[in-house]
């Protein structure tokens, strides 16, 4: 138990390292500037007031998983959380979904992630678009959850369960924190029926040990164990594929642009919002055209449903 506590410990800090990665141009190591930092001053460049901001200029690196807001609307739509509900957002990053649910859905929404930068982060822009009354930020593993048991009554989860090195023990968490018949909502990369190495790296890994990608048959025996009910559950590659190919159109490498996203709306303003490119740095790019390479070759799979806890 011990040995198996401390490779998972070991995965984690991986994985933390690969997110609080350099930005453009800077040599691997420890950072320079928190990636606050960087991001304020990003946003200061754009012409925003960084303790003002919008959810709209803070899209581009609000939700860092495949389809961005309109997947999270989408995945929403299906839950049909009613008004007051208390969601947990496992593998929160940023905090965009837990924002989105606050605000559309008037949810009150306690994120978790193992990345501390991006708990700042989250925090900041909680605060910035004056949602941090309904959102909640706490760095911690989602396998040990320092939350009360049936103390909400949804668990959220985007492009996250691919970089836990102990599904079952983070289920298990799921099933205690949830309230009666809670509902459990997914939004998550698999595992293709193409069997050969994944192209990387990708946004959830720049090498191999980073990436715990299972099959969809493989989640969703893993959920039904654990007492867990499919409401709905859909294939949403094509949607990814497409989403990918369309920003992918508008990257350009960091030494000639280091943000992506949309133009500011500030007056005479020439640079563009900050986006993803901004908290990944210089190998985005590549990031991005491999994810599109492993979609485009069924190496992986984007799937979305509902379960409730029987």
């Amino acid at each position: 138990m011990k040995d198996t506590r401390s490779r998972s410990e070991a995965v984690l800090a991986r994985v933390d390292e690969h997110y609080a990665g350099k930005p453009a141009g800077k040599p691997a190591g420890r950072l320079d500037a928190r990636l606050t930092d960087r991001l304020r001053d990003a946003f200061q460049a754009a012409g925003c007031d960084v303790e003002r901001l919008s959810l709209d200029e803070i899209a581009g690196v609000d939700q860092l998983h495949l389809g961005g807001r309109a997947a999270s609307r989408r995945l929403s739509r299906l839950a049909q959380l009613p008004p007051g509900s208390r969601v947990l957002d496992i593998g929160c990053g940023t905090g965009g979904a837990s924002r989105l649910l606050a605000a559309e859905g008037d949810c009150q929404v306690v994120g978790i992630d193992v990345t501390a930068e991006f708990i700042d982060v989250a925090r900041w822009l909680s605060r910035a678009t004056g949602l941090s009354s309904r959102t909640r930020f706490i760095c911690a593993d989602a396998a040990e959850l320092p939350l009360p048991s049936a103390s909400v009554d949804a668990v959220w989860c985007q492009h996250a369960l691919l970089n836990m090195p102990t599904p079952d023990a983070v289920i298990g968490e799921w099933c205690r924190v949830l309230a009666g018949q809670g509902k459990l909502l997914l939004h998550e990369v698999v595992s293709g029926d193409n069997p050969s190495p994944l192209v990387l790296p990708v946004p959830w890994a720049s090498r191999r040990e980073h990436s715990q990608l299972e099959s969809l048959t493989q989640l969703e025996r893993r959920l039904e164990s654990a007492g867990f009910e499919c409401l709905t559950l859909e294939d949403v590659t094509a949607d990814a594929l497409a989403w990918r190919g369309k920003h992918a159109r508008h990257e350009q490498p960091p030494q000639a642009e280091t943000t992506q996203g949309t133009p500011a709306k500030t007056e005479g303003s020439r640079h563009k919002l900050p986006g993803a490119a901004a908290i990944f740095g210089e190998s985005f790019v590549d990031m991005g055209r491999n994810l599109l390479d492993n979609l485009q070759h069924d190496r992986v799979r984007v799937v979305q449903g509902v379960w409730q806890r029987g």
